[in-house]
């Protein structure tokens, strides 16, 4: 089926079976009073979180909090999933036509949405580096939730986009020892073009003040146990799925008295709460993109119209692609 939309037609990405999606078309209606309609430039496959919905490993407990915004269909299968599209208004954009703009939006070549759900991207960011605004928002959310201070030693366990987007912002921190930790020693390259430091696992240093587990594999928790200093914070931000996780609280983990938290994007953390709505974070994400070195995270965009060929290696187990942008006709 070609990937190309008209005025009134759209193509988008369905998850239609464990390891199985397909490119389906639906008809757009016109945009009403309170939306505008979006080209799609780019987007961005978010690997952990789809990795998971790809596979069928959602677990039934969690379809209704697993549920995107803008999200179709029903878990386990079919399901239109995605969120991290930037595109540019053009249709009933008023004072946004011709803006580009990001949404939380699946996979889809053109689509109706809100206003009051995009948010502009700022001059100085390109639209493939703007697909990154969903995992920033998230490790913005987890440094929040775990409150990293000046000259603070932080290791950051699993070098993919959300670890390497917290050890980038903790980074800019005066004074702060940022280290990321990964298997794969090639991550160090990825490492020193964003101003931190690497260490594979054994070679890591010990006694953190924080230690944040971002690798998705119940191995790297262990390890941030192992690194982080008496009565230090470990930050758990992998999500498994139904997967079930082995955690070593043994051993010296109560006499050390370790503090073990977890982070979601889902809500703004409490720290900020009161007073940061979701599109003021989202906003605030976008704007720590104005960062050239970001485009180290980003792998070479493959075409909307072969997703449903390449996911299945993309979203492979042991795959080594970090943002995985999609272009589009």
């Amino acid at each position: 089926m070609a990937a190309s939309s008209s005025s009134d037609t759209a193509f988008s990405l369905w998850y239609c079976g464990q390891g199985k999606a397909e490119i389906r078309q639906e008809i757009l209606t016109q945009p009403e009073d309170a939306e505008v309609r979006v080209r799609t430039i780019f987007s961005a496959i978010s690997r952990g979180t789809e990795s998971l919905v790809f596979a069928g490993r959602v677990p039934e407990s969690e379809f209704g909090r697993m549920r995107a915004p803008f999200m179709a269909g029903d878990f386990p299968f079919p399901v239109k999933y995605g969120y991290a599209a930037v595109g540019r208004v053009h249709e009933r954009g008023g004072t946004l036509g011709g803006k580009n703009v990001f949404a939380l939006h699946p996979h889809q070549t053109t689509f109706n949405i809100p206003v009051a759900s995009v948010v502009v991207l700022p001059d100085e960011i390109p639209p493939q580096r703007a697909v990154l605004a969903a995992n920033m928002e998230t490790a913005l959310n987890g440094v929040w939730d775990a409150a990293p201070g000046p000259a603070d030693r932080i290791a950051v366990i699993g070098a993919g986009v959300v670890g390497s987007l917290f050890a980038h912002l903790c980074g800019r921190m005066p004074g702060a020892e940022v280290t990321l930790v990964d298997i794969n020693p090639a991550r160090a390259e990825l490492a020193a073009a964003l101003g931190v430091g690497f260490a594979e696992p054994a070679k890591a240093a010990r006694d953190c003040d924080l230690v944040v587990h971002a690798s998705g594999s119940p191995d790297g928790l262990g390890t941030a146990l192992e690194l982080a200093g008496d009565e230090a914070t470990v930050l758990e931000m992998s999500w498994y799925g139904n997967r079930p996780v082995t955690a070593p609280l043994g051993g010296p983990f109560h006499s050390r008295r370790l503090r073990l938290i977890s982070s979601q994007v889902g809500s703004v953390a409490p720290s900020h709460r009161p007073r940061w709505s979701y599109n003021r974070r989202l906003s605030a994400a976008l704007s720590l993109l104005a960062d050239p070195r970001l485009d180290a995270l980003i792998a070479p965009p493959i075409a909307f119209g072969d997703l449903p060929k390449l996911l299945p290696r993309i979203l492979a187990e042991g795959s080594t692609a970090l943002c995985q942008p999609v272009a589009y006709p």
